[in-house]
């Protein structure tokens, strides 16, 4: 069984200040993983994670997801580029301090788009990678762009093109927040494309800097994909509750908002 598992970059930084890393959170975090994988020992994880007030600051401050053309936005997307591959270290350090034979993924060495969607990334290094026990870690990142010169890649849009050739059968995304919530503020229990029109009044954006759109995007992109991929249940959970990541990846609870194909 393959899992994707996103770290929202509001979980594991504070978006509201530059470059800082929530270290204790990062820790419990890889924590429950480590001990999922233990007492799952089938379970293979592709672990990904936001770029939170590392990149989004940066590439704000460029315009970089926009497009990159003048000098001075190459030397932005350069910037944007190092200070998602700091973030992309500190948690694969915490990741190994946890005993998880985890493996950098660089997602801008590799990858190509064309206007904003991905249709090139190395696919063996992940592939061999979970042959072999290891847990790939792919980070939102920047890359070239047929038609924008450069521009940013989620997370989100990382897993969109994985999960085609990947053979994933679910996926956690985890954040600050319990789940989708409706315009009552209660979490909706599971979203699927006939449902979303009806929901699609109460997605909000992020409460700091994202330049990738917020929970409105998220949702979108991952109707979307349940769409193509029938077999995939994609989970929006609370990253902030001790022990319901873990508690999520054996099954042993269904938190959060569900979408799938329906």
């Amino acid at each position: 069984m393959i899992t994707f598992v996103k770290l929202g970059g509001s979980l594991i930084t504070d978006k509201k200040i530059e470059n800082y890393f929530r270290v204790e959170t990062a820790e419990r975090i890889a924590a429950e993983l480590a001990d999922a994988l233990t007492e799952k020992p089938d379970l293979r994880l592709v672990v990904g994670h936001g770029s939170g007030s590392f990149g989004h600051m940066a590439a704000r401050r460029y315009g970089t997801i926009k497009g990159v053309t003048t000098p001075e936005q190459w030397r932005g997307y350069a910037e944007v580029a190092t200070v998602a591959a700091e973030l992309n270290y500190l948690m694969a350090k915490t990741l190994n301090l946890a005993g998880i034979p985890v493996l950098r993924v660089q997602p801008s060495a590799s990858t190509r788009c064309r206007d904003g969607v991905i249709v090139e990334m190395a696919l063996d290094p992940i592939r061999q990678a979970l042959e072999h026990g290891l847990v790939p870690l792919v980070y939102g990142d920047v890359a070239l762009d047929d038609v924008r010169g450069g521009t940013i890649t989620s997370t989100e849009t990382i897993f969109f093109y994985l999960a085609q050739y990947i053979p994933v059968t679910r996926v956690f995304l985890l954040g600050e927040v319990d789940g989708v919530y409706d315009q009552q503020n209660i979490v909706i229990p599971e979203i699927t494309p006939a449902l979303l029109p009806s929901v699609e009044a109460a997605l909000g954006g992020s409460a700091g800097t994202d330049v990738t759109g917020g929970m409105e995007t998220k949702v979108r992109d991952m109707v979307a994909l349940a769409h193509r991929l029938p077999q995939l249940q994609i989970r929006i959970l609370n990253g902030q509750t001790p022990g319901l990541l873990k508690r999520a990846l054996l099954e042993q609870e269904k938190p959060g908002t569900l979408i799938h194909a329906g």
